[in-house]
């Protein structure tokens, strides 16, 4: 049996707290969570579901979050609430490129 109680805590919150700070929402409304949660749904493939997967696997949660990240800060743009304008014309590839990469850089 595998439980998945930790599902905001690893799936929903990075991406969500992401999207705030990309928009720079100056506050939370119920229908962005709502957004996070349809983005983390959205991900889940056919084959997810074939293979008995409620969840996209983790080992794509880089990609996860950017998407969540992206949705959160869309519904923050049409709610009124960002306040980093203008709005980026592509928001999944603006949550990329401010995601944290976890990469020794080579000084030789």
């Amino acid at each position: 049996c595998q439980l998945s109680f930790q599902s905001n805590n690893a799936y929903i919150f990075p991406g969500f707290g992401l999207g705030l700070v990309l928009s720079g929402a100056i506050r939370v409304h119920d229908e962005m969570l709502l957004a996070a949660s349809k983005a983390l749904a959205g991900q889940v493939t056919q084959e997810n579901y074939e293979k008995g997967m409620i969840f996209p696997p983790f080992s794509i949660i880089r990609k996860i979050s950017a998407h969540i990240a992206a949705d959160v800060a869309a519904k923050a743009y049409e709610l009124g609430l960002a306040t980093h304008l203008p709005r980026p014309k592509n928001l999944v590839k603006y949550a990329e490129s401010c995601m944290y990469n976890p990469v020794y850089r080579s000084y030789h």
